[in-house]
């Protein structure tokens, strides 16, 4: 009992040691910065919950490659990360990287089941102008996740930027070849006939990416729904 309790208030002279530098607005070094990322990416808990008690702040971003720790340890499968910045008071969980993933998306892209719940139970956004978490799922021909943003309310016919190539869920599925994502894309209402910045299809774009079993079952939907 002693040492549960000793423990549960480390954990919160921790917690309040580190919002107490992130509210005074201490800057971290850049050995600091490199230190904390080179620990993010190694899934070094201790020493990221050491410097988020120095200096570094939750937020902060990696100077090369632009990417928030959040968005980097998903992408690096650093879970024990994970948990620790999202314990942290003011913690931005839709800070996006420079491209533009968000911690959504790239827990999407990387099969992360564990993280998607996580981030949704938090609130994490699933619907926004631009990329989407239901993209990214899309492209990694994750079903289970694809069924589970669909389930949160995701835009089914969600839009990339057309700087970007105006690409729909679908697109990418069938970019990618995931015939059983393409499946549950269309019997979720998945418009086949939209078409890319290119003016290209879903049909199309399986096409040219050499799937042509894709490109049929779309058309057969679009057929059937007289598109």
């Amino acid at each position: 009992m002693t040492r549960t309790l000793s423990a549960r208030l480390l954990a919160a002279v921790v917690g309040a040691c580190a919002a107490s530098a992130f509210a005074q607005g201490v800057a971290p070094t850049s050995a600091e910065v490199a230190r904390f990322f080179q620990a993010v990416q190694l899934d070094d808990a201790a020493t990221v919950r050491k410097l988020l008690v120095a200096t570094v702040n939750p937020n902060q971003v990696n100077p090369v490659g632009g990417e928030p720790g959040l968005v980097m340890a998903l992408r690096e499968g650093s879970m024990k990360v994970f948990d620790v910045l999202l314990a942290q008071p003011g913690l931005k969980l839709e800070a996006p990287a420079l491209n533009g993933n968000t911690a959504l998306m790239m827990a999407a892209y990387q099969h992360n089941a564990r993280a998607i719940d996580t981030l949704l139970a938090r609130g994490a956004a699933i619907a926004q102008t631009g990329w989407t978490a239901l993209h990214y799922a899309a492209a990694a021909g994750d079903d289970a996740i694809v069924a589970k943003l669909l389930q949160r309310g995701a835009p089914v016919d969600a839009t990339s930027p057309r700087a970007s190539g105006a690409f729909t869920p679908l697109m990418m599925a069938a970019r990618e070849g995931h015939d059983r994502t393409v499946q549950l894309l269309l019997k979720a209402g998945a418009q086949a006939s939209l078409r890319n910045a290119e003016g290209l299809d879903a049909a199309q774009i399986a096409e040219r990416a050499d799937k042509p079993d894709i490109a049929a079952t779309i058309r057969a939907n679009l057929a059937a729904s007289g598109g």
